[in-house]
């Protein structure tokens, strides 16, 4: 049945919240497992706990506007939940790693749906259901909370992730054959011989030079003592 009127959107709207929301529930217990700096830890839980709110908050939504809750299906939730799945599968990353992966992840989470509560709440308001405006805003509030919170830890939290991840050894360096790895300590012993053989250079060259003039002054030294042994 073609979608035609205001409330068939916000309908749709607040079916696709519910789906992210539940899904997002999950994804915040993986998320838990996966975290282990404590004030990260303990925001996430704090945050799933609010999800759960969320949730009921979205039920009393449908209420409102006289409908059953029926989540839809939310491609976009679903698609950030693949970006972490396949991340941990392909890329197969060390704990520190993927906890710093997760903070980003996170935060697409987060902003996702707030775009996705103004949308709805946008709708509400042309409505005229304040009742729904007024639930929507209470979870809005607690998502922005949310995604200031990681944008004002992040740094803070990489830098310790950072120190806790091993350091590359390899270097790669471009030849003709295409992309080619040296070993660091190498790259510097062939630094250190190449200097050291530059200063080799410039010692026998200084010799040379010193053994030349020696060698001219000696040279005109000689006819002076000749002159005098005739006179």
């Amino acid at each position: 049945m073609p979608a035609t009127q205001m409330k068939e959107l916000l309908k749709h709207e607040l079916g696709d919240l519910l789906y992210a929301e539940q899904l997002i529930l999950k994804m915040l217990g993986t998320l838990t497992r996966e975290v282990n700096n404590p004030e990260m830890k303990a925001r996430v839980e704090e945050h799933a706990a609010e999800t759960e709110e969320q949730i009921e908050r979205l039920k009393r939504a449908f209420e409102a506007i006289g409908e059953k809750a029926k989540a839809e299906k939310c491609d976009a939730a679903v698609g950030l939940k693949a970006e972490h799945d396949s991340f941990k599968k392909e890329e197969k990353p060390s704990k520190p790693v993927l906890e710093a992966f997760d903070l980003g992840s996170s935060l697409r989470v987060e902003h996702y749906e707030i775009a996705g509560y103004r949308t709805a709440i946008a709708i509400a308001q042309v409505m005229g259901e304040n009742e729904v405006v007024s639930l929507l805003n209470e979870t809005l509030r607690e998502e922005e909370a949310m995604a200031s919170f990681i944008e004002r830890n992040a740094v803070k939290a990489l830098k310790l992730l950072a120190e806790q991840m091993e350091p590359r050894d390899v270097e790669f360096t471009p030849d003709e054959g295409g992309s080619q790895s040296k070993a660091k300590g190498g790259t510097a012993a062939k630094s250190a011989s190449k200097s050291g053989t530059a200063a080799k250079s410039r010692t026998t060259a200084e010799k040379s030079s010193g053994a030349g003039k020696s060698g001219g002054t000696a040279a005109k030294k000689a006819p002076a003592s000749r002159a005098k042994a005739k006179s």
